[in-house]
């Protein structure tokens, strides 16, 4: 049949074959487009060698590539007569193969199928078609034949997509929120929203398993939600904790044309173009994105981060539909005594757009790679930069294993005691930490452990640093008192009236007294801070969001190290690296310029608050007070208060860095005698003018 002008510019039209059922429907869909034109066909049928051709493997290959010659020309004949033609060649690479044939037989339309045609890579049948597209100089048409039944595709389609190309999507809010409300009441959630009965903690403990199996049913992107709430006892109370904590993200992986597809999206090239070879089995699949090993063209062995083509609208569209629940039911007074739910939705929008963006994680491994620089023992993966995407991440593979197989020895007991300095710099010095070290993402490789995936990370403003250093110093002292105050000044509690102070200290002091006391492998800072943010979330006042994930950060990563090491202190690792921490700021305070400084800042504030004082009293011309008393007095009482307020905080501050560095193991001799001797010259001038004083 041929409904063609006789002047048409398709006269030559070729389609690829592996002899497969899809690739047939790929010839069968273009015999008749080219009867259509009364174009000429060729079929060309490329196998892929396994055996030098000099070797007599080799050569019965080639014999059954005769054969198979023969057989296609039947076929061919069959399809389009005369006008039929039938190629075999044997190559390792079909792609290139058919693009080469296409050019000498003067192709004007090249088709092909977009399954079935395997070359030498092994992860996608499916990229040959996408290597011809993007190589070949006639126009491709690839044929759509993944059809479900075998059954052919009524269509085709000229696959070109630019890179990073949005997908069309139109939310059907209207129609998942009805599903939500549907499990919802299955799960008989509607007594989440009651008011409850905070004293019985039965009742709470089975709202929070409904809560869990709800989630896990509603799909991936609630349990990631869940997930992420589980890290955030300031938001829910610790029955929730617990229970979402256990919640798993049952996801199948991605089909693996998936995979490649957003990986060519994210390169704007074929993906052999970069990857010389792509594992299929995939080492992780979870809500957000998939994980693969594979190997760069220059033979560099990495890892690959790949992201689920529907991750970002099926979570904005999730985040929509709780947007408008926080902002309906988020002001109700019984739902605000379990959770609250604007504060819920603004941590859980925050994170998921932040994994959503894999720049970020790579501007997070770098800014850790910083943190770690003083740490032999430990490394974080290098990254490809140019490669990597907000949707495609590739990184250097890690081939160690768990931190649990590290051969014993010195190498890893130094190790042990860097990791959870590491943290204990990061939380309290950097105010950047890794907010998800469990045992997955610390691998041990090359007598280092790597720490992997950062996706997940915390950050602590200079405020709260400060008093959680003292927090921390208080923990070592075993200063309950001290540690009470501090956590209400952590609090912003520390005036409230109608807290029970004592009751509170009393609890306080319980969790250090259980933890000090408990044995070595099971002393863990971690825990107890997070027992005293359940403490202070019963109490009403919460500690701040970034605290409580520090404090699970810690907790999992105290574990790992007494994996490594049962003998490690983490107190005496905490009180010395505070201990050098401090010695540092002091050394630093004591910089002669700094000295200085600070000297001509407070001898102009006391001049200031002299004037101040001269211009109230009368002394000094200007508004006065109608009763003017004797300034000449009073003012040489302010000026030898001042000057003995000096001495003194010069004495105590030399005094204290006399102590501070004479417990350092890392500082001369000759400093804290320095000090002690300026100490003793400053408090001997002090006696001196309170005596003259008198």
């Amino acid at each position: 049949m041929n409904n063609a002008p006789h002047n048409s510019a398709i006269r030559r039209v070729m389609v690829g074959t592996d002899r497969s059922k899809t690739a047939d429907h790929a010839v069968q869909w273009a015999a008749e487009f080219a009867d259509r034109y009364g174009a000429e066909l060729f079929v060309v049928q490329v196998i892929v060698p396994n055996h030098p051709s000099t070797t007599e493997f080799g050569a019965a290959e080639h014999t059954r590539a005769a054969a198979a010659n023969d057989e296609l020309g039947n076929v061919v004949r069959q399809l389009a007569g005369e006008r039929g033609h039938a190629l075999v060649a044997i190559d390792p690479d079909p792609a290139l193969t058919i693009v080469r044939a296409a050019e000498r037989e003067a192709i004007d339309v090249l088709v092909v199928g977009n399954s079935g045609m395997a070359g030498r890579k092994e992860f996608l049948l499916g990229n040959v078609p996408n290597r011809i597209s993007h190589n070949s100089h006639c126009t491709v048409i690839i044929v759509n034949t993944l059809l479900s039944g075998g059954e052919q595709a009524p269509e085709s389609v000229r696959v070109l997509q630019s890179k990073g190309e949005p997908q069309a999507f139109e939310p059907h809010l209207a129609g998942r929120a009805m599903h939500i409300a549907t499990v919802m009441a299955k799960h008989g959630l509607k007594e989440l929203f009651s008011p409850p009965d905070q004293l019985d903690v039965s009742i709470r403990r089975q709202q929070a398993k409904r809560l869990r199996a709800a989630l896990e049913e509603l799909g991936p992107t609630f349990s990631k939600l869940g997930q992420v709430l589980s890290t955030r006892p300031d938001l829910l109370p610790a029955e929730y904790i617990e229970e979402l904590a256990m919640l798993q993200s049952h996801v199948p992986p991605m089909p693996e044309r998936e995979v490649v597809r957003v990986a060519e999206q994210e390169l704007g090239v074929p993906w052999e173009d970069v990857f010389e070879s792509i594992d299929p089995k995939p080492l992780a699949a979870g809500t957000i994105a998939q994980v693969h090993r594979a190997t760069l063209e220059n033979g560099d062995r990495v890892v690959i981060k790949v992201q689920r083509p529907t991750a970002r609208v099926d979570i904005e569209q999730d985040l929509a539909l709780l947007e408008i629940f926080a902002q309906k039911v988020g002001q109700r007074q019984a739902l605000n005594q379990v959770v609250n739910m604007e504060a819920v939705f603004k941590h859980l929008a925050t994170s998921l757009q932040r994994e959503l963006d894999f720049c970020q994680e790579v501007d997070n491994i770098g800014r850790m790679q910083t943190v770690l620089a003083d740490y032999d023992r430990l490394a974080v993966p290098s990254v490809y930069r140019e490669l990597s995407t907000a949707r495609l991440l590739v990184m250097e593979e890690i081939q160690g294993g768990s931190i649990a197989q590290a051969p014993e020895g010195p190498e890893r007991i130094e190790a042990a005691r860097q990791l959870l300095e590491s943290f204990y710099k990061q939380i309290v010095v950097d105010g950047f930490f890794h907010a998800d070290p469990h045992p997955g993402n610390l691998m041990w490789w090359k007598n280092r452990i790597y720490i992997l995936d950062f996706g997940m990370v915390g950050a602590i403003d200079a405020k709260v640093r400060e008093h959680l250093l003292l927090l921390l110093m208080a923990l070592w002292k075993e200063d309950v008192a001290f540690l009470s105050d501090v956590t209400l000044m952590m609090t912003g509690a520390i005036d409230r009236s109608d807290l029970d102070v004592p009751r509170f200290q009393s609890e306080i002091g319980e969790v250090m007294a259980k933890y000090r006391k408990a044995a070595l492998a099971e002393m863990q800072i971690g825990p107890l801070l997070q027992e005293m943010s359940a403490i202070a979330f019963r109490h009403g006042v919460p500690m701040p969001a970034s605290l409580t994930l520090a404090a699970k950060a810690l907790a999992q990563v105290q574990l790992a190290t007494a994996n490594l090491d049962p003998t490690l202190d983490p107190y005496d690792v905490a009180g010395k690296f505070l201990m050098r921490v401090m010695i540092k700021r002091m050394g630093a305070a004591l910089d002669p310029k700094a000295i200085a400084y600070q000297v001509q800042k407070l001898q102009v504030r006391a001049e200031r608050v002299t004037e101040a004082i001269e211009h109230l009293i009368g002394a000094r011309p200007g508004q006065k007070l109608v009763v003017n008393f004797k300034a000449n007095s009073l003012e040489d009482m302010v000026r030898r208060t001042g000057r003995r307020l000096a001495l003194g905080f010069a004495a105590a501050t030399s005094i204290l860095s006399c102590a501070l560095t004479v417990m350092s193991g890392t500082v001369a001799d000759w400093i804290p005698v320095t000090f002690g001797i300026v100490a003793g010259l400053l408090t001997l001038g002090l006696v001196l003018d309170l005596m003259r004083g008198r």
